[in-house]
């Protein structure tokens, strides 16, 4: 059980930061929300994402990787590198809707995932395209490429550092384990990342997180991908709106057969554990590391830009889809909570469909 196994590690190692502890509960072999065979998403699952409403949210993400591809020349390899790709269905719809065949030509898929039952579900999916994908558990394992990174809400369950404010101190929260149950302590910590973003904390009573493993996976980024783009889409806030005073107890949320808590020390393994994303921190990290961000806007904004419109007209089931296809795209749904960010690394300076009727960049410059 891996209740058992966290407060082992404790007792041995002593009190571990929230951090350790978010990996353990989402990512820890067998046993893990991500990495059991258990888990599932979707309608039957915790949780559903974009991809999982309606085959049109694929189809024009992938007429905007088609455009990416353009942009870079037609270059005949052209990779897509999916992180945390669920079911496969973003894939599936974005090749099923596919109409170009020089493009499909030059496409490659990689799948990263560790989680062997994910993949075989993955694989039973996507048998009509199998060869043009191949599953890889990091990206160092395809080493240097072109084309375009995805991640389609994979940023938001990246283990954290939880943070609070206590008498006009920064600390880290640690977990130990007392009389039966787990017990935060605060152990206090430099403020550098807070200084970094121009943070302002309220002194008192303010709990927070900090995503330091974006940083790293931004990195590994930069190593690998010679020439193309980062997709990001997710939930989150510029920094300057993430860390409201407004905003005393953070963003972290954990979903369990789709309902929500507050509680990540229960049904663990059991649970999806997950925190808003700081694009701002996206953009600042990115552009460290020879990146330029070519815009941010929500995702109904970019779906509007895509022309959404037109595919609806003609589309047969018009009527029946709507109601799913208004969660992509009215402020009610995804479209106002879910951001659209895209960086680039290369000598052009492309400018991309997805932004061409909003592009909130000056935003996370605040």
């Amino acid at each position: 059980m891996l209740k058992t196994k966290i407060v082992e590690k404790i007792k041995h190692q002593g009190p571990l930061s929230f951090h350790n502890y978010m990996d353990m509960a989402l990512y820890y072999p067998d046993y893990g929300y991500y990495t059991s065979k258990e888990t599932e998403i979707g309608k039957e699952g915790d949780f559903f994402t974009s991809a999982h409403l309606h085959p049109i949210f694929g189809q024009l993400i992938g007429q905007q990787i088609e455009q990416m591809w353009q942009l870079m020349g037609k270059p005949i390899e052209f990779f897509i590198v999916e992180f945390g790709a669920g079911k496969g269905y973003l894939f599936y719809d974005l090749i099923n809707t596919q109409t170009n065949d020089k493009f499909i030509k030059a496409l490659k898929y990689v799948i990263i995932e560790k989680n062997p039952h994910m993949i075989a579900k993955q694989a039973k999916l996507l048998t009509p395209y199998i060869e043009k994908i191949q599953w890889l558990s990091s990206i160092k394992e395809l080493g240097s490429f072109s084309g375009c990174v995805l991640a389609n809400e994979l940023i938001d369950a990246f283990p954290i550092h939880l943070i609070e404010r206590k008498n006009n101190s920064t600390n880290e929260i640690y977990l130990d384990y007392q009389t039966d149950k787990f017990v935060e302590i605060l152990k206090l910590i430099n403020n550098n990342y807070l200084k970094e973003f121009n943070i302002e904390l309220p002194p008192n009573n303010y709990k927070t997180e900090i995503n330091l493993a974006l940083k790293d996976w931004l990195s590994d980024l930069a190593t690998y991908l010679i020439d193309g783009f980062i997709f990001i889409i997710d939930y989150g806030y510029p920094a300057w709106e993430y860390y409201s005073p407004e905003r005393n107890r953070g963003t972290l949320l954990c979903y369990y057969k789709h309902k929500i808590n507050e509680n990540p020390y229960i049904n663990i393994g059991k649970q999806d554990i997950t925190t808003h994303v700081n694009f701002t921190a996206i953009h600042k990290w990115a552009q460290s590391l020879n990146f330029q961000t070519l815009g941010y806007c929500t995702q109904g904004n970019f779906l509007i830009s895509m022309e959404i419109d037109k595919i609806l007209m003609i589309t047969t089931t018009y009527m029946e889809d709507l109601p799913k296809i208004k969660r992509l795209i009215l402020p009610q749904g995804m479209g106002e909570s879910h951001k659209v960010i895209i960086s680039y690394k290369g000598n052009a300076h492309p400018e991309l469909r997805g932004f061409s009727f909003k592009n909130h960049i000056s935003k996370l410059q605040k």
